[in-house]
């Protein structure tokens, strides 16, 4: 039996599963942007941008828009950002633990001497 909202999930996570495309949608968060400004972020050819873009189109992630010959991207559902925050949050927590572990291996290691 297949579970639409289980494989929307999964080709949601998919689709965020590169750290390009998570730069160009950090950088969305500030507001709509220009082709040409998220290629510059990536640093890499344009088609490397622009295949990203697509991908992220293709999954509904973000909208194009057009004005004059320039297009613009955006985020469609906001709540985007709170996945790529909850997505920090787990980083944070996961290095402040390591940086735990490693404290109390010196303290140990300390101790014995």
């Amino acid at each position: 039996m297949k579970h639409p909202l289980r494989l929307f999930k999964a080709e949601l996570f998919k689709a965020l599963a590169h750290p390009g495309r998570l730069k160009m949608l950090e950088a969305l968060k500030e507001g709509e942007k220009t082709v040409g400004e998220l290629q510059e972020l990536l640093d890499s050819e344009p088609a490397s941008a622009s295949q990203h873009l697509a991908q992220l189109r293709h999954k509904n992630i973000v909208h194009a828009r057009k004005e004059g010959t320039t297009v613009f991207y955006s985020v469609t559902d906001l709540r985007l950002f709170d996945i790529l925050e909850a997505g920090k949050a787990m980083f944070d927590n996961h290095v402040s633990r390591s940086q735990e572990a490693v404290d109390g291996d010196r303290a140990e290691a300390g101790a014995v001497r």
